[in-house]
Order: structure tokens, then C-alpha cells, then sequence
């Protein structure tokens, strides 16, 4: 690990810290670069993202890509924490911290627009940034991607559904433009430009160059979207501060969930670090789109998924330096040791 690598956590607080300030000082600058998108997708936040998760897809070999069959068991727990776990954990922490706890310090008009906001967000798994999550925590790029591609088929048809059922509405508007393009920007044509890469390059040396442009990417991100929020997070940082409560507590929640599964049926540690950051983290510009065709741009429901956004990067890297550490623990379970042994007898 690098000296620049090491230190990571310093620099995301420090490019938070530019991005509030920056957005603060500079706000016509960052009005116009986030009013640089297509479908809810930001531009250049894209290029930033494709620069982070390419390097991770080039290690996935597509004529291995079948062996990923036998980690069903994190597969099926990751499905699990996604839709049958997370948007129901987050209505009640919602209810519980935004609707009662949380109340008197927050707008009354706003309350219910709120909870509204976090379900929105809890019900859109992550699409693209788990790609850097798992790479940071050596996991299984096969599973990562198998995993996400399933999550984004399940979403198809399993978000509207849900969110209207948690919201008590008879239907809602899914954003098909936003699904759509984020699925083909974050998926389809990054693997596609990864595999061409695979058979022109030299891979191990690409992926070594590549790698510091992928955390520096990750840090520009930071800055834009800490950037984009730095007069709100200024002008109210009591409600964002609140608003984010019930989402690290779902995130550590639904993350040590899965972990803690993962591990009680035997699965490897490389399968058990993505499952877990998969199953906390949020496709935040599907939410932020839901959230401002149904409820307004300027509502209690945008801002809660805006907070998701906020707190994403750092909460993230949290969940991987947990999973990097805890790593001797995970394998010393009796489970993973058993299904080690059994996969290497095989």
C-alpha cells in the first residue's frame, strides 16, 4: 500500500471539507457544472465514477465469469438484505428517528417528506461505486459484478413496487431515463471498454497505472458532490445532520448483517466484503431522481436523498476499513473454515 493510500481517510475528510467550502464560496460554478446532466445523471461526476470502477473491471476475466454459480450463498443473502431487509428497516428507522425522536427539531411540514426521502433512497441498491468498495476490500470482482447486474434486474421491477407500498401510494413514476442510462454509463459500457482493454494491454501493468487515477477520481467526486450541497449543508446543517442518523445506522446495520451471514454459512471473505457493501450502499441518482418527480426539487424527500448522497463516501470507506480489519475474525469462523477446506479437497 502506498503512502498516498494509507493515508486515504485524511484526504476524503480534506476534500469534503474543500467541497463545502468551495461550494460555499463558489456556488455559481458548481450550480452550473451539476446542471450538467442528462436523465438526473451528472456528467462530470460520471467521467469521475468511470474512472474509478474501469480499473476495477478489468480483472474480470469473462471466461471465468460462470464460476461466480458457487458463491450462491452470498449472492442469495446479498439479495435478501437488498429487498427484503434494507427498504423496511429504513421505514422504521425513519418513522423512529425522523418521525418521533427527531421531530420537534425538524420542520413539521417536512417530516413525512422526509421518511419519504430515506425509503426512496434505502430501495435503490448501489449500482456503480460498489465496484471501488470491493476492489478496496480484495473482493471477488466476478461476484461484484454478477451481483450488481442481478440487483439492477431485480430493480426493474421490484422498486416501484416497494416504494409505493412503504409510502401508501397506489403507484409511483420510476425514472426509467436515469435507470437506464445509469445502468449502460456504470455497467454495460465500462465492461465494455474494460474487456477491450483485457486484449490490447498488458493488464497487471494497466491496472497499477490506473490505480492512483482511481483514487484520485474517487476524491474528485468528493469534492463535486460535497460541492454541489455546500450552501445547504451551510444553511441547515442541523436537518442534514439529523437526516443522516438513520442512514449510518442503516448502513452499519444492513453491512454487519450481511457480514455476520456470510460468514455463519461459510462464505469466503473475498465474497463476504462485497455482500455486505452491496447490501449497505445506495444507487443515489436513481433516489434523488424518484424523489424529485414525485415529491419536487426543493422538498423534504430530495434533501433526504441528497444527505444519502453526502454521506455515501466516507460511510463507505468506513465499511472497508471494518471488513479489512475484522478479516483474521471472518476466517477463523467455523463455517468459513469448513467450506475452505471442502473447496480446496475439491
Amino acid at each position: 500500500m502506498s503512502t498516498f493510500e494509507r493515508y486515504l481517510t485524511l484526504w476524503v475528510a480534506l476534500c469534503i471539507l474543500v467541497g463545502i467550502a468551495l461550494g460555499h464560496l463558489m456556488p455559481g460554478v458548481f450550480q452550473f457544472v451539476g446542471a450538467v446532466e442528462v436523465a438526473k445523471v451528472n456528467l462530470p461526476v460520471a467521467v469521475l465514477i468511470w474512472l474509478m470502477i474501469v480499473p476495477m473491471l478489468l480483472k474480470i476475466d469473462f471466461a471465468t465469469l460462470a464460476l461466480v454459480g458457487r458463491h450462491w450463498r452470498g449472492i442469495g443473502i446479498t439479495v435478501f438484505i437488498n429487498w427484503a431487509v434494507k427498504p423496511f428497516s429504513m421505514a422504521l428507522l425513519g418513522w423512529l428517528f425522523i418521525g418521533w425522536l427527531f421531530r420537534p427539531y425538524l420542520p413539521e411540514t417536512q417530516i413525512d417528506s422526509y421518511i419519504a426521502g430515506l425509503i426512496i433512497l434505502a430501495a435503490a441498491p448501489c449500482t456503480a461505486m460498489v465496484f471501488v468498495w470491493s476492489n478496496l476490500t480484495k473482493g471477488e470482482p466476478h461476484f461484484t459484478l454478477s451481483q450488481v447486474a442481478l440487483n439492477d434486474a431485480i430493480m426493474v421491477v421490484a422498486f416501484a413496487p416497494i416504494v409505493a407500498l412503504l409510502l401508501g401510494l397506489s403507484a409511483i413514476t420510476v425514472p426509467w431515463d436515469t435507470l437506464i442510462l445509469s445502468v449502460v454509463l456504470y455497467i454495460v459500457l465500462p465492461v465494455v471498454v474494460a474487456q477491450l482493454l483485457r486484449r490490447s494491454t498488458d493488464v497487471e501493468r494497466l491496472a497499477v497505472r490506473l490505480q492512483p487515477v482511481s483514487l484520485l477520481a474517487l476524491l474528485g467526486t468528493l469534492v463535486l458532490l460535497f460541492g454541489f450541497q455546500g450552501e445547504q449543508i451551510v444553511a441547515q446543517p442541523t436537518v442534514i445532520a439529523l437526516l443522516a442518523v438513520p442512514i449510518l445506522i442503516q448502513v452499519y446495520l444492513n453491512a454487519g448483517l450481511a457480514y455476520l451471514l456470510n460468514r455463519v454459512s461459510g462464505e469466503a471473505h473475498c465474497v463476504a466484503g462485497p455482500s455486505a457493501l452491496i447490501g449497505a450502499s445506495n444507487f443515489f441518482e436513481l433516489a434523488v431522481a424518484a424523489a424529485i418527480s414525485l415529491f419536487g426539487f426543493t422538498s423534504g424527500a430530495a434533501l433526504a436523498t441528497v444527505v444519502g448522497v453526502l454521506v455515501e463516501v466516507p460511510v463507505m470507506l468506513s465499511v472497508v476499513w471494518i471488513v479489512n480489519r475484522s478479516r483474521g475474525w471472518y476466517e477463523r469462523g467455523a463455517a468459513v473454515r469448513t467450506h475452505a477446506a471442502t473447496i480446496g479437497k475439491a
